[in-house]
């Protein structure tokens, strides 16, 4: 993401949201808290404080760009919005997100809230896990 990506969602450019927004392009795993993406930012010299961080990732859900999400027993984490939906495991044990996607859990979603004489507008579905003993990690 570039700076006319910034300025199209009604940000200004400055130097902690092109730090931040780098950080999260490169994220591995994908979903980080605001302290690794601080963290990240000491490793590399950079005078950006935990409070910017999160103002910034505030600012950047609120525009649209950042997903955020508080899974169950764990911290908030943020992901780059790509743009693709798909649904979330988080392993009890690790805590650990695994991302999936699935045409038959959309389809069944929507076949149930039809029956129920609803539209679906939006959704989210995150299965908490813990690995078979004897499973290979």
């Amino acid at each position: 993401m570039e700076s006319q990506e910034l300025r199209k969602v009604g940000l200004k450019v400055t130097h902690p949201r092109m730090r931040i927004l780098d950080i999260l392009e490169r994220a591995s795993p994908r979903h980080v808290t605001a302290e690794d993406i601080y963290r990240q930012l000491i490793e590399h010299d950079e005078d950006i404080g935990l409070a910017t961080v999160y103002r910034v990732l505030t600012q950047f859900e609120a525009a649209g760009l950042v997903l955020k999400h508080n899974f169950e027993g764990g911290q908030a984490v943020f992901e780059l919005d790509r743009g693709h939906h798909h649904d979330h495991m988080v392993d009890l044990d690790s805590g650990k997100v695994i991302e999936f996607t699935s045409e038959e859990i959309e389809r069944l979603q929507h076949e149930i809230a039809e029956r129920h004489g609803y539209v679906i507008e939006e959704h989210s579905l995150v299965l908490y896990v813990r690995r078979k003993r004897g499973a290979a990690s």
